[in-house]
């Protein structure tokens, strides 16, 4: 019941206010600590598999990583414990969750981890990194191949970028109009200048894609 619970607070609370079509899809997130029990309740675990992503991502341990749509912390976290010798940029657009994140790391001694402000077309990253990792963000950015594309230079050589996002039959996540395929995103990225270098099917609920410009 806590698993069905903690799904329809996030379906219901985070996705209802969005936009369909390629226009931005935030919905507003201004107070962070009234969103936390929601993106971070440990029922998601269950669906969302965090450990089981960060293995398969197979990341070198001084990897620079950027988790974009970080909101508060849920992937950046595990990824700051997980690379102790690396560094994450939690990204987000909107101030309150970038104060929450910087705040989090802390509170919990994870000096690995930065809270960085993106915009919504740009994620304006200090410094070239080996991962940029989007989970259930992709959905949310406007003109996708131009932000992608965009993008392309703040990779190391090397570099990936791993889409993670509902797909159009699951149970759970936003709208189904407001989903993106998997062939979608296959063919935005394409556009942007990136081949699909793996796929991975181990998530329920979700499509996990990972790319590699070309």
């Amino acid at each position: 019941m806590r698993l069905l619970v903690g799904l329809a607070l996030l379906i219901a609370a985070a996705f209802a206010p969005a936009q369909h079509g390629h226009q931005p899809m935030h919905p507003r997130f201004e107070d962070a600590e009234r969103w936390a029990p929601v993106f971070e309740d440990p029922a998601r675990d269950a669906w969302q598999k965090p450990d089981d992503v960060i293995r398969a991502l197979a990341l070198p341990a001084t990897a620079r990583v950027a988790d974009i749509g970080a909101a508060t912390g849920y992937f950046s976290v595990r990824l700051a414990r997980a690379l102790p010798q690396g560094r994450v940029y939690g990204v987000d657009i909107e101030p309150d969750m970038t104060r929450y994140l910087r705040e989090r790391a802390a509170r919990e001694g994870l000096s690995n981890l930065v809270a960085h402000a993106g915009a919504p077309d740009d994620p304006r990253l200090p410094e070239r990194v080996d991962l940029v990792l989007v989970v259930n963000a992709y959905h949310h950015i406007a003109a996708r191949s131009a932000y992608f594309a965009r993008l392309k230079p703040a990779l190391t050589a090397g570099g990936r970028v791993a889409v993670i996002d509902f797909r159009l039959d699951s149970p759970v996540g936003p709208p189904r109009r407001h989903r993106v395929a998997p062939e979608t995103v296959q063919e935005e990225m394409r556009a942007a200048g990136y081949r699909l270098a793996e796929r991975h099917e181990f998530l329920p609920h979700q499509f996990f894609l990972v790319f590699a410009p070309v």
